[in-house]
């Protein structure tokens, strides 16, 4: 039980002699006990940094090409994560189409989705563009968090996570990414 004493302490000697005082004791138990509820309520209470998730939607293992559609490698747009927080990017077909050294700023990967996009929405008359993500050995998880990231801020619903290819892998050692 915790009780605060307010008692006079000690005996003087000498000076005028006065009528002794009862002392009061205050008990501080109820307020004890009110400071603990409050911080547990205000525990309990307070929403905590909740943990930002990301959707992200995967074929089943069982599903089988037959439900795959052809689609014109005019509206796809390959993405090459390498080392360096780099990137390579290009529209089209690989090996027919220099890619272009980009990182993930916002003058960088993001102005050449958001201007692609448009470009390729305007020239198949309204379809939207597929974006392929070709993660290599040499990139790293922050990589991939920041590239979907840049889909999510330009707008753009298809893309697809894809192993990349052999020649692709030259196209990055060729330009110091890999």
């Amino acid at each position: 039980m915790a009780e605060l004493d307010t008692s006079g302490g000690g005996k003087k000697s000498g000076g005028k002699v006065r009528s002794k005082k009862a002392s009061t004791r205050v008990d501080l138990t109820a307020m004890v006990d009110l400071a603990f509820l409050l911080i547990t309520f205000f525990m309990l209470t307070t929403t905590l940094a909740k943990p930002q998730a990301m959707d992200l939607g995967m074929p089943d293992k069982d599903d089988t090409k037959k439900d795959q559609l052809a689609v014109p490698a005019s509206r796809t747009m390959s993405i090459l994560l390498g080392s360096k927080d780099k990137l390579e990017y290009f529209v089209g077909e690989p090996g027919k189409v220099s890619p272009i050294i980009s990182d993930y700023s916002k003058n960088g990967i993001r102005k050449a989705l958001i201007e692609n996009s448009q470009r390729i929405k305007a020239q198949s008359g309204g379809k939207d563009m597929i974006v392929l993500i070709k993660p290599s050995d040499k990139s790293n998880y922050k990589n991939m968090v920041d590239i979907l990231d840049e889909l999510g801020i330009a707008k753009i619903e298809r893309y697809a996570i894809v192993d990349i290819v052999e020649n692709e892998i030259e196209s990055l050692k060729r330009d110091n990414l890999y």
